[in-house]
């Protein structure tokens, strides 16, 4: 039986997680790739995976055979490419974005960089959940923070402030908070995904913070502190046009953390094909430009 296409079945079943997802991608039935699946373990004479009806996990034997197998698919893909002279980028590229990055700051370029490479096609996921890269079959994500898995590799395309604000109506009814302290006594706007612990994150520690109003999105946020429903805290491009017409103030501007990256994850055992790279050269390229981003 072709070795190469029980490797395929494998390494697909992986990272979509299901034998018949990765029927569905191959155009193949479930039936027959788990008959090839079953046929690479006997011919290993391991156990790759562990089926239950719910879901896929890869044994320990599977991890490792996993990694070494993907470097060789990527390898033939790339060697394929090189044999045809196939220098134009081309294929789906998958690709994970922070919802506001990419309406802000990804999603107005995507026609110039569709233009640029007519060969390539653009799967863009935009939402704020973490996004595993091999097993949701990713081969780029843009990420907000710190990297700390070592399975990846990552690529600073930007740094930003996340700072304090206020509506000048918040100020004038509540007044300012002169140390983040002070923000015990102050009704903040929670946008969830900045909470860490039910604290702000401030150069000197993080600040218990508490408010009226909770929302999952970084634009309701913004919406409710210029309807002066409190402080708000975030990245400073959130609030930037606030803050140039005069509707928002900086507060406790010396307290402000450290910069927070921004990234382009990959793969740290996959080989790179054109299409990946051109993007992510693209898109650094962008971003450099960007004034919020270069501070």
């Amino acid at each position: 039986m072709d070795r190469f296409l029980l490797m395929t079945c494998f390494a697909r079943a992986v990272e979509l997680g299901s034998l018949s997802a990765a029927g569905r991608d191959l155009g193949l039935s479930q039936p027959n790739v788990s008959r090839y699946v079953a046929a690479l373990e006997e011919h290993l004479q391991i156990r790759l995976l562990h089926r239950s009806t719910r879901k896929l996990s890869l044994t320990q034997e599977g991890e490792r055979y996993y990694a070494e197998v993907r470097v060789i698919l990527d390898a033939v893909k790339e060697s394929e490419s090189a044999a045809r002279a196939n220098v134009e980028p081309s294929g789906l590229l998958r690709v994970a974005c922070p919802t506001t990055l990419a309406h802000s700051f990804v999603l107005p370029h995507v026609p110039e960089f569709l233009g640029l490479y007519r060969e390539v096609a653009l799967d863009l996921q935009i939402n704020d959940r973490y996004v595993n890269l091999v097993e949701e079959g990713f081969e780029l994500a843009v990420r907000i923070g710190h990297l700390d898995d070592t399975t990846l590799r990552a690529r600073r395309i930007g740094q930003f402030e996340r700072v304090c604000v206020a509506s000048e109506q918040y100020i004038a009814s509540r007044g300012c908070p002169e140390k983040p302290e002070d923000l015990r006594d102050h009704d903040c706007v929670l946008y969830t995904l900045l909470l860490l612990g039910g604290s702000w994150r401030f150069r000197t520690g993080d600040v218990p913070v508490s408010g009226r109003i909770r929302v999952s999105s970084p634009e309701a946020a913004r919406e409710m502190v210029l309807a002066g429903l409190g402080i708000g805290y975030g990245p400073q491009w959130l609030f930037e046009a606030g803050l140039k017409d005069g509707s928002l103030r900086l507060i406790l501007r010396d307290h402000v953390p450290p910069p927070v990256p921004i990234n382009i994850l990959y793969a740290a055992n996959r080989l790179m094909p054109a299409r990946v790279r051109v993007f992510m050269d693209f898109i650094a390229q962008k971003f450099l430009l960007l004034p919020a981003f270069n501070r």
